[in-house]
């Protein structure tokens, strides 16, 4: 309604925030050395992590130094020895989906805390109910309530951060929690290195951090190893489940996308085998329903923490100055018409072949689910590859249907724009069915799985 560009004054600080795709990857990618830093967050960041996780961070040479670290545990070598662990986890999804469909949204969940788990900290998740899981989204459960806008005066009144803590119930409950938050993450990153020394733990993120220190202590210090890791995890686990849950959506409400896959899957595969990484080349119709889903539900509607510039600027005869809050306005980004006809369809094909009456989007991936510029997710390889090996087996193993009430022989309807509020959304709970495309298929998960167990026995 407003344009590429819509201005939100709070007081005296403006937000700015984008809608247009060139402009969002005019600013935010090719001008990333100015909008790479974050707005001040006063609870968040200064009181409950110090500024020590990456996502409130502002620019600077601490930012600088963290984001090295996270790229030398996330390049794509490093990601090329986690690949058998997310193989394996998706060889345990197929098995809890073929025993249990009804708990679908559970098991995408235990599968994506399983591989951030094991990639992070070098051991599995076998349960939702694994108590290092239950405190890790305690910890995360209550960040995203400091960053609701007006839950704090502080974020309009920095003062307030000055108050006595005896004075200030609040201040005296986030410095409590940011406590406990900082004892988990070490402890956690402690067990790693004690599991190091007995010569116990296989490879992780944590793991590769700790061998630096161990190396070279003035590289980097505990509290940042513990710090780093448990951003990976927050990033990481929440995001992928939720884009799968959408992917399984998309499949029930567009079964003939489904068929398409299975069909160049079953050209390229057979039924003998699952897909597995040697197979992606081959595979591009599922690539572009990995891409299609990433675009059409994206899970950071509003593009994920907002960016911030850190001097003055000018865009169009546009002035931004200097400290500006920047968002990136994901849902109307991936649904603007300009890029996108018929943008509420699930179309994989936009992909393949160009779409008359439509421009050419201005990122290479065709869409910006993983973010802009230096702030784009540092897990991206990560979580395609995760995606890849978890959809291309869903859509090998199993027909995803809507679900037919026995007693009346009713479909159900579905609301495609059915989802969660807040920063990141997922599909509200939806019923659907998934069954086995064959016995031969069935057979082969099951003999998958344990071959699939066998290997995360080491992650016990």
């Amino acid at each position: 309604m407003y344009g590429s560009l819509v201005t939100v004054w709070t007081g005296r600080r403006p937000t700015i925030v984008i809608g247009d795709p060139k402009v969002a990857c005019d600013l935010l990618d090719r001008r990333s050395a100015i909008y790479s830093s974050r707005p001040r967050f006063v609870v968040m960041g200064e009181l409950f992590t110090n500024n020590d996780s990456l996502l409130t961070m502002p620019h600077g040479d601490k930012w600088r130094k963290t984001r090295k670290i996270f790229h030398s545990g996330l390049l794509r070598r490093a990601c090329e020895t986690y690949k058998p662990i997310q193989e394996a986890e998706s060889q345990r999804l197929a098995r809890d989906l073929l025993e249990r469909p009804a708990d679908f949204g559970r098991h995408l969940e235990r599968y994506a805390a399983s591989v951030m788990v094991c990639v992070a900290y070098g051991r599995r998740v076998d349960d939702l109910d694994d108590s290092i899981v239950r405190r890790i989204y305690e910890r995360m459960r209550y960040m995203s309530t400091l960053n609701v806008p007006g839950a704090f005066w502080a974020e309009s009144f920095p003062l307030l951060k000055r108050v006595p803590d005896c004075l200030a119930r609040w201040k005296r409950e986030v410095k409590q929690r940011a406590e406990a938050s900082s004892t988990l993450l070490m402890e956690l990153a402690q067990q790693v290195h004690d599991r190091m020394q007995a010569g116990e733990t296989p490879a992780s993120f944590t793991k590769n951090l700790w061998e630096k220190y161990e190396a070279d202590p003035t590289e980097l210090t505990p509290r940042e190893i513990a710090y780093a890791t448990g951003s990976l995890f927050g990033a990481g686990s929440d995001t992928s489940s939720a884009t799968l849950m959408s992917f399984i959506l998309a499949m029930t409400c567009f079964p003939h996308v489904a068929r398409k896959a299975q069909a160049e899957i079953d050209s390229v595969v057979g039924r003998g085998r699952a897909p597995t990484w040697s197979d992606e080349p081959s595979l591009p119709y599922c690539a572009a329903v990995i891409k299609e889903t990433l675009r059409w539900r994206p899970v950071a509607v509003m593009g994920g923490t907002p960016h911030a510039s850190i001097k003055d600027d000018y865009y169009e005869g546009h002035f931004i100055p200097k400290g500006t809050t920047i968002l990136g306005n994901l849902w109307a980004i991936h649904h603007n018409s300009k890029y996108f006809k018929d943008s509420h369809e699930f179309i994989p094909e936009r992909y393949l072949e160009v779409q008359e009456g439509t421009e050419p989007y201005p990122h290479r991936d065709g869409h910006s689910a993983f973010g802009w510029g230096r702030r784009i997710c540092p897990g991206k390889l990560l979580a395609e590859n995760s995606l890849f090996i978890s959809i291309t087996r869903i859509l090998w193993g199993f027909n995803i249907e809507k679900h037919v009430d026995p007693a009346t022989g009713v479909e159900d309807v579905y609301n495609t724009f059915a989802y969660t509020d807040g920063f990141n959304s997922k599909p509200q709970p939806f019923r659907c069915c998934i069954t086995p495309r064959s016995a031969q298929i069935r057979d082969t998960i099951e003999h998958e799985a344990k071959l699939g167990e066998k290997f995360l026995e080491r992650y016990s």
